[in-house]
């Protein structure tokens, strides 16, 4: 990422955001004064030049209408151009200039806005302002009417949403209908968007999305031409019908990982080599196992086990091994074989934490999560946080309490139905909520991505001081999901190991004995002035924290809205706040 600057304060916001991202970061050092420097060495003119030629992304620390007229005769294409953020005098806006999906550049307006204090990001593409995902921004090859089927999605037209290949996609808007036919049918003024692997040219008001489901096993001998490897790729996949940009990776033998044709087809395709093992190989049933692969290489098949290993459980060899022509009189045996597997659909299952409440504890990761989703499963009073966040035509699946088996069960089976899922839960999704029975029931047969959060040890520590500075420990006094003899045992331990405890699920209507008893268990091993932190609501309206001591807390003051944290014998109470030392050798009032 290239950095620009012309004044001293623009070199002041510059250093800033060098040394918030090291490493990340070329400066591109000046001497001019503006945009009009000249345009030798050192001038702005030069610099802007030269990181437009050298880097990904820029930032340039001057005015958006000096930046304009610096990179407007550097202009290519959309698809090579940078991303290009413009920050004001004031550092007030970052403004995504140019390159806002392709060049990355609304996402660094954002990142840059988060790295310079006061500043907010100026983001003004069409689909990022009403919350529409941009078909450019899928992660996947998007060609055909981009334009066009974007414009009818934004401006509320009828568009079909036809799926060859089911692919995890964030929610459309209503007018995208989803529909069974072959993506042909459409009404008379409407548009198609496709996901696709099939060959199939778009008119003028279809898009397609190209999923990247395609592996392609390749085997050569030593010597074999780029052009030969290339030419049985290409075409084995037009004879099957296939189109080359959803082609994830070419797949062979760790033996030709070097292989000069493959590396060079892999690379006139715009994909990855990826190699596996011979045993790996040989060890994957195949239709057309040979001895000649199992002589050179070690097993008895390269491609289809290749393609096929690639594509994991359940893939389709949707075209068996080929072998290359090379054709005229006297010609050379082949010296290339290819096949192509098919990904199973996969589906996509996050386990986001929101956090304790607050809307800026929520990370930026869950966020982007929440935005991805096409589907979201969450108790309702957690939708009910995050409800504007999420984009239109979100389907909302929510249900009350007690019903958290039920609610993993249906994340899990809409995952599993190809879409894009994000099952929410407060704090952080591994701690007393929704990921492990979410886990329990989710197989290999679904992506899941852990999304971590605050949980409510971590926001009640944060107010109450540093109560968990050494070693620490979290028990819930629930026994709806574990015996109490279990709990008892665990509180026993904890005490006996002198460490700190913050007790979740502390005291409700139903369950009104077990913070007095487990209270008496600490106490048979700290004393009555054991600091005690009691946090209610912690980041939420109507948040009390209260400092107290294991002797003087009052169980009827504890809900289940509230953490309580029992410092160990080294924990003292200063200034107000809970402190355990880092060691036992602190001495109060050290």
């Amino acid at each position: 990422m290239g950095l620009v600057s012309a004044t001293a304060a623009g070199r002041r916001a510059r250093d800033r955001l060098a040394a918030a991202w090291p490493g990340e970061t070329r400066v591109y050092d000046t001497t001019g004064d503006g945009a009009g420097g000249g345009a030798g060495p050192g001038s702005v003119r030069d610099a802007v030049a030269r990181a437009f030629a050298e880097c990904d992304r820029l930032v340039c620390f001057l005015a958006t209408g000096a930046t304009v007229r610096l990179v407007a005769p550097l202009l290519g294409d959309k698809a090579s151009d940078p991303g290009v953020v413009c920050v004001d005098e004031a550092q007030r806006y970052a403004v995504a200039l140019l390159g806002g999906h392709a060049g990355g550049a609304n996402e660094l307006a954002h990142a840059v806005a988060e790295a310079l204090p006061g500043c907010r990001p100026v983001v003004t593409t069409a689909t990022d302002a009403v919350g529409v995902p941009g078909l450019d921004t899928l992660g996947m090859p998007v060609e055909g009417a981009v334009a066009a089927v974007s414009r009818a999605i934004l401006d509320g037209g009828p568009v079909r949403l036809v799926r060859h290949v089911a692919s995890p996609l964030p929610a459309m808007p209503p007018n995208v209908t989803e529909a069974t036919d072959n993506g042909t049918e459409r009404d008379e003024d409407g548009h198609v968007l496709l996901v696709s692997d099939r060959a199939v040219v778009p008119d003028d008001r279809t898009a397609v999305l190209r999923p990247p489901v395609l592996s392609v096993g390749v085997g050569a001998s030593r010597g074999a031409p780029a052009d030969e490897v290339t030419d049985l790729v290409e075409r084995s996949l037009a004879d099957a019908g296939l189109s080359p940009r959803c082609v994830a990776e070419l797949a062979t033998v760790e033996a030709k990982a070097e292989e000069p044709g493959i590396v060079e087809a892999a690379r006139r395709l715009g994909v990855p080599v990826r190699t596996y093992p011979a045993d790996a190989l040989a060890a994957v049933p195949v239709p057309h196992p040979s001895d000649a692969p199992l002589a050179a290489v070690g097993t008895p098949s390269v491609a289809e086990a290749a393609a096929l290993l690639a594509c994991g459980e359940e893939a389709e060899l949707v075209v068996p091994k080929r072998k290359s022509e090379p054709g005229g009189p006297g010609a050379r045996a082949a010296m290339a074989t290819c096949a192509v597997a098919r990904r199973r659909p996969r589906g996509r299952l996050a386990l986001v934490g929101l956090g304790p409440g607050a809307r800026d504890l929520l990370t930026p990761r869950a966020r982007e999560e929440l935005r991805r989703a096409s589907v979201v499963v969450g108790l309702d009073q957690y939708v009910d946080q995050v409800r504007d966040l999420l984009r239109p035509g979100t389907r909302v699946l929510e249900s009350g309490l007690g019903a958290e088996e039920e609610r993993a069960r249906t994340a899990v089976a809409e995952a599993r139905a190809g879409r894009a899922v994000a099952l929410i839960g407060s704090g952080d999704a591994g701690v007393y909520a929704m990921a492990s029975p979410a886990l329990a029931e989710a197989s290999a047969d679904i992506d899941v991505v852990g999304v971590p959060g605050v949980t409510a040890a971590l926001a009640a520590a944060a107010l109450l001081g540093a109560p968990l500075g050494h070693d620490h420990v979290s028990i819930s006094l629930s026994d709806l999901h574990t015996p109490w003899e279990v709990i008892e045992r665990r509180v026993r331990s904890a005490a006996e190991a002198d460490l700190v405890v913050t007790f979740y699920n502390p005291r409700s209507r139903g369950r009104d004995w077990q913070l007095p008893k487990a209270l008496s268990l600490l106490a048979e091993h700290r004393a009555p002035h054991t600091p005690v932190g009691v946090v209610r609501n912690a980041s939420r309206p109507g948040e009390r924290v209260t400092v107290t001591t294991l002797g003087e807390l009052d169980p009827d003051v504890v809900d289940m809205m509230t953490v309580v944290t029992v410092g160990n014998t080294a924990t003292r109470v200063v200034a107000g706040r809970m402190v355990t030392p880092r060691g036992y050798r602190w001495q109060e009032g050290s």
